[in-house]
């Protein structure tokens, strides 16, 4: 597939329509809890998620993703998702594939690190590729990789978080980068994210998060 895609993961120009239904009726899948993050052990946070689904047959996927972020998108255009109070940002996009053989395997088998340095330093300079592996979406799997900069449009170090799959002739990527040194904070969260993307339109809250009583202390529970 696309080793980066800086150039059509950010929207240029002004807003979109949105074509998704993005659940602000909180959680209609009644995922609207206090969520124990099995990615944070140390720590439980009253965290309520979003669900944002595509109404496109053709572009079906579900983003599950903590209620601060806030979701934009529209036609022609891949979905963000913003932390409005922390360096952290994923972006979905999904374009037609002809490659019907494609595995994340087999893309895992053959990927070229010297090409994937290269493809995202064009934006974020001193990328440095870092683990590849695959990872499991909540439902199929997908190709994983990360890697760090040592600058970008951010001014800021930054890590980047790479999945892509494929699915019933549509590729996925879901990206996410946020400030290195806010690794320890936002990884975890990054993690869900991915864990928890569907390429179904009917997935349902949550993998990797238990959830807790709606009394649960809304910034730190006691372990």
């Amino acid at each position: 597939m696309i080793a980066a895609l800086w150039g059509v993961l950010t929207p240029k120009g002004g807003d979109f329509h949105f074509l998704e239904i993005s659940m602000n009726l909180r959680l209609a899948t009644s995922c609207l809890a206090a969520l124990s993050f099995g990615l944070m052990p140390a720590v439980v946070f009253a965290q309520s998620v979003n669900v944002t689904r595509s109404i496109l047959p053709d572009q079906p996927y579900t983003l599950i993703y903590p209620e601060v972020m806030v979701a934009t998108g529209g036609v022609g255009a891949p979905v963000t998702i913003n932390h409005p109070n922390a360096p952290l940002q994923c972006t979905l996009t999904i374009v037609p594939v002809e490659d019907t053989d494609w595995t994340p395997e087999g893309a895992l088998a053959s990927l070229n690190d010297d090409e994937v340095n290269s493809s995202w330093s064009t934006n974020f300079s001193g990328f440095k590729l870092g683990t590849k592996s695959t990872t499991p979406y909540q439902g199929g799997t997908a190709l994983v990789y990360d890697g760090t900069s040592t600058d970008s449009p951010m001014d800021q170090p930054l890590t980047i978080v790479h999945t892509e799959t494929v699915d019933s002739g549509r590729g996925y990527t879901l990206d996410c980068m946020y400030a290195t040194d806010v690794a320890a904070d936002a990884r975890p969260l990054v993690n869900f994210i991915i864990a928890n993307f569907s390429t179904r339109a009917d997935a349902e809250c949550c993998i990797g998060a238990e959830v807790a009583p709606s009394s649960t202390d809304p910034t730190i529970a006691p372990q």
